[in-house]
């Protein structure tokens, strides 16, 4: 069974399953849904806890032992199974799928992994882990959803703020999920319980975002100005590499310049995203982009990363920063 983040607590009120795996790319929701596990596993008897961490040469046969092993005084046993990796390997993908067929109440098996991708969730350990046990996967929200998110945990501090006050946190804490629960956490010490202020969360709050490439290919594909300029400033101050910034713009813009050509002499849109190898999520800020952008737009802009590769490599004369900053520009302001 698959369950997101958010509906972890509303389960284990009502039950508390003898096999969990938390998977993703937040440790601090990884870490928060392990806590809620383990608190709720202790209230349910479970007393005792065994770690276990796959690191090379591990041996699988100290999970089977772990399982076998019955307490001195009969009590239930937490088993807390770490794959930093996210790779068993063959061994370890034989004794999971073991462990998956003889489930007991009294060994509660919780497995923390890291992102996997598409690939690994689809693996015969992994399938057989879900059909058996409850599954979360939990990634940080994106910009977007970052407000909510960000209200949600004021709430559980009985504080609140306004819209605009929220996606002022949001924009000075994206891509850093543990400073932003740190700086909330901030606002819960410096003010009472209610509505803040924005001149309160003003006062508060650092800006500390952490910004990168994939965050700036949202930025371009969405035509958010704001973003775009926050994101290419703070990749110039962190010291990112020019070649990988030109990179991530130039593969956006080839990919809408191959389908929007495609687009003007009549294909299918659909057929053009899965030709370029768009698709899942990535798909509706592409159709977006592509309903703004035009062929000439994007001629243009193509023309545009040209002249940056030169400047990158050392010929010619201007600011390489400046450049995104003008080639971006190009393309959230131009309309069909």
């Amino acid at each position: 069974m698959l369950l997101k983040g958010e509906q972890l607590a509303a389960h284990l009120e009502r039950e508390l399953r003898p096999l969990y795996v938390l998977y993703g790319d937040e440790p601090l929701l990884v870490l928060e849904a392990a806590d809620a596990i383990r608190a709720r596993s202790r209230q349910q008897g479970y007393s005792e806890r065994e770690v276990l961490t796959v690191l090379p040469q591990f041996d699988w046969g100290q999970l089977l032992a772990a399982g076998g092993n019955m307490s001195l005084f009969g009590d239930k046993k937490l088993i807390d199974l770490r794959i930093p990796t996210g790779k068993p390997g063959k061994e370890g993908s034989a004794a999971l799928q073991q462990w998956c067929q003889s489930l007991s109440p009294d060994n509660m098996l919780l497995i923390t992994l890291p992102e996997l991708d598409w690939r690994e969730e689809k693996a015969a350990w992994f399938t057989a882990l879900v059909n058996a046990g409850v599954a979360l996967k939990l990634n940080a929200p994106p910009l977007a959803e970052l407000p909510g998110w960000i209200a949600g945990r004021l709430r559980r501090q009985q504080q609140s703020a306004d819209l605009e006050s929220l996606k002022f946190v949001a924009e000075r804490v994206e891509g850093n999920l543990l400073a932003a629960h740190q700086e909330i956490q901030k606002l819960g010490l410096l003010y009472p319980a209610g509505q803040l202020s924005m001149a309160q969360i003003r006062d508060a709050v650092l800006n500390v975002a952490r910004y990168d490439i994939e965050g700036l290919r949202e930025a371009l594909l969405a035509g958010d100005i704001g973003r775009l300029t926050r994101t290419l400033d703070g990749l110039m101050q962190e010291g990112e590499a020019p070649p990988l910034v030109l990179w991530a713009m130039s593969e956006e813009i080839r990919a809408l310049t191959v389908i929007r050509a495609g687009m003007d002499a009549g294909r299918p849109v659909d057929q053009l995203l899965k030709d370029a190898k768009v698709w899942g999520p990535r798909a509706v800020p592409v159709k977006k982009a592509l309903q703004r952008l035009n062929s000439p737009a994007l001629e243009a802009a193509l023309r545009h990363a040209g002249k940056i590769d030169r400047l990158v490599k050392g010929i010619g004369h201007g600011n390489v920063w400046e450049e995104f900053l003008r080639l971006g520009l190009r393309l959230t302001a131009a309309r069909i």
